[in-house]
C-alpha cells in the first residue's frame, strides 16, 4: 500500500516503472530508456507522461498497458498514463546504464548525443567483437528507430539504435 506522502507515492511509482520492460527490447526498461516524462498527481490520481521512442513506434499501445498492469499488481489503480509525442524522445535520454543493457544484449547503443555536431551517425563498434571495422546492411533495422549492421571481422549482423 502507498503511504499520501506525494513525494514517496512518486518515488514508488518511478521505482515499479524501472520493473516494466520495453516489449521490443526486454531487458531494458521504459525508465532505461528515458521514456517517462513525468509523474505527478492530478485531479485525485496520480498521471505518468511516457514518450514513444518515436511516433510509429509499433509498441505505442502496449507500453500504457504494460505499465498499468504494473502499477496495479502493485496496488495502485488510480493512474492515468498518457503517450506524449511532444517533446520528441530523443537517444539522449537513454541512461548510462540502458546503453550498458543494449551492448550487453547484442545491440550497439547511440554512437554520441543527437544534439552533437561531430556526431558520425555510426556503431562505435561491434557488440559481439568489439571490432570497429563494420558496415551498414540496411538504414531500417526490426524498427525504423535502428539499422542493420554486420561486422566485417566476426561477420556477426548487429542492430545499431540511431541517434536522433
Amino acid at each position: 500500500m502507498f503511504v499520501q506522502n506525494t513525494h514517496i507515492i512518486r518515488r514508488q511509482i518511478a521505482g515499479l516503472l524501472h520493473e516494466v520492460a520495453d516489449p521490443e527490447i526486454p531487458v531494458v526498461s521504459i525508465v532505461d530508456l528515458g521514456m517517462v516524462l513525468d509523474i505527478r498527481p492530478e485531479n485525485g490520481h496520480w498521471r505518468i507522461d511516457l514518450a514513444p521512442t518515436y511516433s510509429g513506434c509499433p509498441a505505442i499501445d502496449v507500453i500504457p498497458f504494460l505499465v498499468k498492469a504494473r502499477l496495479e499488481e502493485a496496488g495502485l489503480t488510480d493512474t492515468h498514463i498518457e503517450m506524449e509525442i511532444s517533446p520528441p524522445w530523443s537517444t539522449d535520454w537513454i541512461s548510462e546504464e540502458g546503453n550498458e543493457k543494449l551492448h550487453a544484449y547484442g545491440i550497439a547503443p547511440p554512437n554520441g548525443k543527437a544534439s552533437d555536431q561531430e556526431y558520425e551517425g555510426k556503431p562505435r563498434s561491434c557488440p559481439q567483437c568489439g571490432s570497429t571495422e563494420t558496415e551498414m546492411i540496411s538504414r531500417y533495422g526490426a524498427t525504423p528507430c535502428k539499422a542493420s549492421y554486420k561486422c566485417l571481422s566476426c561477420l556477426e549482423p548487429f542492430e545499431y539504435f540511431k541517434c536522433f
